[in-house]
């Protein structure tokens, strides 16, 4: 080697770019559709009894409570399922946020997707609501 040249890098073969990129793709593809991470989808039944535990005391969590909350300035459950354009992510970002008429209580992960998922479930059907 001459003074003044570097030393070059050792290419890799194709054969070997195709495997590493195959491995990384699998990887992404395995990692990251887990349902329980991926999408959130949550289970209703422990988000309901998530919602007895830490919720009822200030809200209605049930489906036909519509308007009678402990605390009449929390939003009863199936009313918040009814609000036009709620989501899953409009939800999520609402109860990993602190807000000043809540006690200081920030739901998270498993929670949270159990928890939205419950409130989702209470949503009425658009083709059985009233015209």
């Amino acid at each position: 080697m001459l003074e003044n040249e570097r030393p070059q890098p050792q290419k890799d073969t194709p054969p070997m770019r195709r495997t590493i990129t195959a491995a990384a793709g699998l990887a992404v593809l395995v990692l990251g559709t887990h349902p329980s991470k991926a999408d959130g989808i949550g289970n209703p039944a422990r988000g309901l009894e998530y919602a007895k535990a830490n919720c009822a005391g200030c809200h209605a969590i049930l489906k036909d409570e519509i308007e009678s909350s402990p605390n009449p300035d929390s939003p009863a459950f199936a009313a918040v399922a009814a609000t036009p354009g709620i989501t899953r992510t409009a939800l999520s970002v609402f109860l990993q946020s602190p807000h000043p008429t809540m006690p200081n209580l920030i739901v998270a992960g498993e929670d949270a997707d159990n928890l939205i998922a419950y409130i989702l479930s209470l949503k009425i059907p658009a083709e059985t609501m009233p015209n």
